[in-house]
């Protein structure tokens, strides 16, 4: 089967869980995880879940835990967290967790940032995805200008496809 034609098949309104990690941000004060919501919702997928979590390892990890073990979403979409700094612990968290991991979506992100946003800044990004327990989990830095990159380019257009392969066996 073809890619388009993978991607054909693929469900079309995806179950999605949108995660902040912050130790700052409030729903208020939360642009970034607006914007992630409202492209999911203008592509027509689901926002099943919103949280707003602090920077911490083992917070980042049981919630991932416990959305998948909910079944309740077929992805989990977290923004936040992904830097150098000190606080930044968001990939430290998923990628351990991660059965798959995918990484030509950190090395995209990357090279994308790169090209078209930042330049050479784009090596503290440490963008990261993959399947936990039959659930996509993507993990994006926080800023506006890195999710609607993240979003638009790699994303939403294989997001359908992504859930279809973690799901197709079950």
């Amino acid at each position: 089967m073809s890619v388009s034609e993978h991607k054909a098949a693929a469900k079309q309104a995806i179950r999605c869980t949108v995660i902040t990690v912050s130790d700052t941000r409030t729903e208020e004060t939360d642009s970034g995880g607006a914007l992630l919501m409202q492209m999911l919702k203008d592509a027509g997928h689901i926002v099943e879940h919103y949280f707003i979590i602090q920077d911490e390892t083992l917070m980042i990890q049981e919630k991932i835990k416990t959305i998948a073990s909910l079944k309740s979403s077929d992805a989990i979409l977290l923004t936040g967290g992904t830097g150098i700094a000190k606080r930044d612990h968001t990939y430290e968290a998923v990628q351990v967790l991660l059965n798959k991991e995918m990484t030509g979506f950190g090395e995209l992100f990357r090279y994308l940032s790169f090209v078209e946003d930042i330049g050479s800044a784009a090596i503290l990004s440490r963008a990261v995805a993959g399947v936990y327990q039959d659930t996509a989990v993507f993990s994006m830095p926080g800023s506006r200008g890195a999710i609607r990159l993240a979003m638009q380019r790699l994303i939403l257009p294989e997001l359908g496809h992504v859930v279809r392969e973690i799901k197709k066996d079950l």
